[in-house]
């Protein structure tokens, strides 16, 4: 195989587009655009594992236990992998890397590790009260149940990120204030050259949501919400664990130097 993949999950509303546009902006990472699916998602291209509106239901999809995915699981077959390949090849440019980006990709790092044993993860993440608002115009759940959903969603994630030979923690919050700084991380995780300034203007779609509590968090996540950083009313602090881990040393500390950015 001649390219490599660079899978970036997270929920709906954290920043994932972004993420993959400042991906798409390095040189030789090739990324999906203006295909014929919703938001350029890779995920809706492929006939390999079966994928529909409730697969990927916003603030719902993380409940559903056949949505996550691992290593040995049903998926984890020669034949799938072939057809992932076969159906993604059409829309991908020739680039050395794939960068993929889906929702349900924060539930699937495992198995695409197993199917596509030197791909990387990016894993992205935003404050759960926001997620909750911004998510709330397309489901009828209520803000206790999204963040609740949040949490099952990061609790897995964060799980599964500890069998993975190479992943990275971008934060939504982190992205917007410091995008070059996050475009030069991802092309240090992928070992790439990076010149020059972030491609695209940047705003703070957190400022668009008042980010104070009006309920009792749901059970649990406040534990979540402290593995990645996230205090009461929308506080960002810094990431308590590493944000990066990779095999090899050079690649960890050259992402090191520029991630996360001081807050």
């Amino acid at each position: 195989m001649k390219h490599r993949y660079l899978f970036i999950g997270g929920l709906h509303r954290s920043g994932t587009s972004l993420a993959a546009r400042l991906a798409g902006a390095i040189p030789g990472l090739g990324t999906l655009s203006n295909v014929p699916v919703p938001e350029n998602e890779g995920v809706y291209l492929q006939g390999a594992i079966p994928h529909d509106a409730l697969a990927g239901e916003p603030g719902a999809f993380a409940f559903d236990p056949d949505q996550h995915l691992v290593e040995g699981c049903r998926f984890d077959r020669l034949e799938v992998r072939e057809r992932i390949e076969a159906d993604w090849a059409p829309w991908f440019p020739d680039t050395a890397w794939r960068v993929e980006k889906s929702p349900v990709n924060l539930l699937r790092m495992r198995l695409y590790q197993q199917l596509f044993p030197l791909s990387q993860f990016v894993i992205v993440a935003r404050h759960p009260l926001a997620v909750a608002r911004a998510t709330a115009k397309w489901s009828d759940r209520s803000e206790a149940d999204l963040v609740a959903h949040w949490a099952q969603a990061y609790r897995i994630a964060l799980g599964d990120a500890r069998r993975l030979h190479a992943r990275l923690i971008l934060r939504y919050e982190d992205l917007v204030a410091a995008p070059d700084a996050a475009r030069r991380a991802l092309a240090a995780f992928c070992d790439r050259p990076c010149d020059g300034a972030a491609p695209e203007p940047v705003r703070d779609g957190n400022r668009d949501y008042d980010l104070r509590a009006t309920m009792p968090l749901p059970e649990g996540a406040a534990v979540v919400m402290e593995a990645l950083g996230y205090g009461p009313d929308g506080a960002v602090l810094p990431l308590p664990a590493a944000a990066v881990a990779h095999p090899l040393r050079t690649v960890r500390e050259a992402v090191e130097t520029v991630w996360p950015p001081r807050r």
